[in-house]
Order: C-alpha cells, then sequence, then structure tokens
C-alpha cells in the first residue's frame, strides 16, 4: 500500500478509528469482488479520488485482476493528475473522443445538473467489468441502483460497487487505517474532486475561476455557441450568470 502519510490531513475528524466495524466492511468488500470475479479479470474506474482510492487498495487485497483507469475529462484539475501520475503508475489514462469544449459546441448547450451529457461522452466510455467507487450515502439514485452492489448497465458493461454501503466516515477511516495519501485538494476543504467547472461543485467554481482561469475561458469561448446565445435570446454576460448561479463571478473574473 501506499504508505506515504500527508501531514495536512483531511480526515483529522476520525478521531479513533472502530476496528471492529471497519474490518467487518473490509472483509465484506474482498469477499464480494472475490466472489464475482470475472475471468478476464476487472476494470477499476479510478479518480484519484477518497473512494477509488479505497477499491483500489481493496481490490490489491483481495488478489483480484484487475486494471485500472482514469477517463481524461479535459477539465481534470491539473493536481489531481499529478497526484495520480505519482502515486498510482500503473493507471491508464483513456482519452476522449471530445473535449468539453467540444462537446458543448457539439450540442449547443452547457452541462448542468439535469443535463449531464458529458459524463455519458467523457466518463462512462468504457465497457466490461468495472469497479466503481459509487456510495449508496451520496444520492437517493444510488442507493436505489446499488441496492445489491452489482448494476447491469447492459450487456456489454456491468458496475460493481463493493463500498456502496460504506459512509464517508468509513472511507477516511480506511485512509487513516493505511495512512494513505491523498489529494492536496481536499486540504484545501474541497469535499469532492474531479471536473473544473461541474455543476454539482456549486459556489465552489467562483473560487474556481481564480484558480483555474484558463479553464474558465475555454469555458466562456464555448458558451458563444450555446443556442440560447448564439440565437441573442441571451447575453453571453447572462448565459454565464445563469450558468453559475451568481453574478459573484464578474468580481474576480479578470
Amino acid at each position: 500500500m501506499n504508505k506515504d502519510f500527508n501531514s495536512q490531513t483531511a480526515f483529522d475528524f476520525v478521531g479513533e478509528i472502530d476496528k471492529q466495524r471497519l474490518e467487518e466492511l473490509e472483509s465484506e468488500a474482498i469477499e464480494f469482488l472475490k466472489q464475482n470475479e470475472p475471468t478476464e479479470g476487472y476494470l477499476l474506474g479510478f479518480s484519484g479520488g477518497k473512494d477509488s482510492q479505497v477499491i483500489y487498495e481493496l481490490a490489491k487485497m483481495s488478489g483480484v485482476k484487475f486494471q485500472p483507469y482514469y477517463s481524461i475529462t479535459t477539465v481534470d484539475q491539473p493536481e489531481l493528475i499529478y497526484f495520480i501520475r505519482k502515486n498510482y503508475p500503473d493507471v491508464k489514462f483513456v482519452r476522449p473522443k471530445y473535449t468539453m469544449w467540444g462537446l458543448i459546441k457539439r450540442n449547443k448547450i452547457a452541462p448542468t445538473r439535469l443535463m449531464r451529457f458529458c459524463c455519458r461522452y467523457l466518463k462512462e466510455t468504457v465497457e466490461g467489468k468495472v469497479i466503481i467507487g459509487v456510495r449508496t450515502e451520496e444520492s437517493r439514485s444510488r442507493s436505489l441502483r446499488y441496492a445489491t452492489k452489482i448494476n447491469h448497465v447492459s450487456r456489454k458493461k456491468i458496475l460493481y460497487a463493493p463500498i456502496a454501503d460504506w459512509t464517508e466516515y468509513d472511507v477516511w477511516a480506511f485512509h487513516k487505517k493505511y495512512n494513505l495519501k491523498h489529494c492536496e485538494l481536499y486540504d484545501l476543504d474541497y469535499t469532492r474532486i474531479g471536473c473544473i467547472g461541474c455543476p454539482f461543485s456549486g459556489k465552489r467554481r467562483i473560487l474556481e475561476i481564480s484558480r483555474y482561469p484558463r479553464y474558465y475561458r475555454l469555458y466562456f469561448k464555448a458558451f458563444k455557441h450555446v443556442k440560447s446565445v448564439e440565437s441573442g435570446q441571451k447575453t453571453l454576460e447572462d448565459f454565464i450568470t445563469w450558468w453559475l448561479e451568481t453574478d459573484e463571478w464578474k468580481k474576480v473574473w479578470k
């Protein structure tokens, strides 16, 4: 296991670990992976986040055959890519057919919480029998889809969620138990990491504008091709305000 300890710990709140509970969760997850191991081995969807680090370690502990991969989205946080390349050199990087900007121009819409076309093209293209770090605690829809920890997406794609019943506390307790080094963004008060500009990040995107101005410049440039802007129904400025759900971006954008 990766034993480099991060002195700035996002898991300080864990306190004393409930060793018995964690051991039971680990044993169940390991047994689940062993029982469902395909002949050809698993693929493992690795995002570099805290949950995918746990499934990666559990897959190693179980002894099953697996190939970890990371789906490049073209709006990846640089710190995250650096973290993966440095600490998980066996992760295969999968490049997408389109960039985020190309998708916006192609679909003439911007990604929103309800219009998640970007995930389909950028993150969910790999087929096979895939281990993922989904947890049912995160949403009601996930609790329904992963009640059995297995989701038969199609004939070509089956998803396995060994930590579906883990809580966020359990995940960080696992990190603390094994001294796993995590991406530095968690220590900057990020509760989730992933795509720059993701609508699920809410108002954190205002902070991202200062941190990643180049990416937002590309977003704003692509928004000129959105149907409502292109037709004159909305000004580019109004559309950006609608997309970011606030006009505070004007105060930080240069």
